[in-house]
């Protein structure tokens, strides 16, 4: 691990014009939604009736067996672009229905052999679809553990339940870390609810950062809006641009993503979303002029793709390849793909 850690740091003396006697880690923080990665059994009080055998979806034990060994395929992958053998150090994960899918996620031999564990509180939703987070214990420390509730203003929404906010402390490299995994409430919902979850998020994370203004959060999530919705670029005052970034603010790499390179991580209608985030403090950012690697600092950001995420026929050509569509079980994967970021840190 120190020697490809090392090499890595060589690698990237071009990209940070540094001193060539530094050394520097990389770190690979990601998110993925499973896609409705539901067992085939009844949990008591969720509507996950659909996803039973005898339900619209037919699941069953072979249909369960490959969801987890595509997802954790998936997952192992996940970072390896930039670190081979390694991955990621942190997976943030939506929908999945319990602890048991999450104890037969990390058995998959992918990450059962880099000894991937996972942190996970059962939430309200109704249909039993939780967030989770997964880490490798050899790169992340988890401190602490909280399910913070989404919590309805208006008195006509006092029985809307959706999932809460997932907030993970732990270390890595050294550095005070909590990362916040977030499953915002669906477009059928209206943007009034998106965001009000923005604006939780947003006092979750100011809060944190006035008991520890050095701790690196970050945010990331299905946020079921785009960097461009008000959600994300006035609630959460997620910044497209990195010197536009204040203290109050956070990093958006995505927006540009979108905006000028027009892809994203979903496709509706042929055309690309990016509902999947991850948005960062100002202490995790080299503005114009800095070079300043004593803590974790953002790096670059990356969609993940691999042929095997798509379709590669079909009326859903070239769009993510998911677990089923139109009534058909594809044995793919989601219908959303995956998101990245790397991290520096000097040795």
């Amino acid at each position: 691990m120190r020697k490809l850690m090392v090499i890595l740091g060589i690698m990237l003396l071009g990209v940070i014009n540094v001193s060539a006697q530094k050394k520097y880690s990389v770190f690979a923080v990601g998110f993925y939604n499973q896609e409705n990665l539901f067992d085939t059994c009844h949990d008591a009080g969720k509507d996950d009736y659909e996803f039973l055998p005898g339900g619209s979806y037919k699941w069953n034990g072979m249909k369960y067996s490959s969801k987890l060994h595509n997802m954790a395929q998936v997952l192992a992958d996940m970072g390896t672009d930039v670190l081979p053998g390694v991955g990621c150090a942190v997976i943030g994960i939506s929908e999945v229905e319990n602890a048991h899918v999450l104890d037969g996620l990390t058995a998959e031999p992918p990450l059962a052999q880099r000894g991937m564990k996972y942190v996970h509180i059962e939430g309200p939703d109704r249909r039993g679809v939780d967030c989770a987070m997964l880490y490798n214990p050899q790169l992340f420390a988890v401190k602490n553990v909280k399910l913070l509730p989404y919590v309805p203003k208006l008195e006509k929404d006092s029985n809307f339940i959706t999932r809460g906010f997932l907030t993970v402390d732990g270390t890595m490299a050294g550095d005070d870390v909590t990362v916040i995994v977030c499953h915002w409430p669906s477009r059928f919902a209206g943007s009034y609810y998106r965001e009000l979850a923005a604006e939780q998020v947003k006092v979750i994370k100011d809060s944190l950062l006035r008991v520890d203004p050095a701790r690196k959060v970050m945010v990331m999530g299905d946020m079921n809006d785009d960097p461009t919705n008000k959600s994300m670029s006035e609630k959460l005052s997620a910044k497209a641009e990195m010197d536009d970034v204040n203290a109050d603010d956070m990093y958006n790499p995505w927006y540009n993503v979108l905006t000028k390179q027009g892809t994203g991580t979903l496709q509706y209608n042929g055309a690309w979303n990016l509902f999947d985030q991850i948005v960062l403090t100002p202490n995790m950012l080299n503005k114009k002029g800095q070079v300043d690697f004593s803590s974790l600092k953002y790096w670059k950001n990356q969609i993940f793709r691999r042929d095997y995420l798509f379709q590669n026929s079909g009326p859903y050509k070239g769009s993510p390849k998911r677990t089923t569509a139109g009534g058909v079980w594809l044995n793919g994967y989601s219908d959303h793909l995956p998101v990245i970021v790397y991290l520096v840190k000097q040795q």
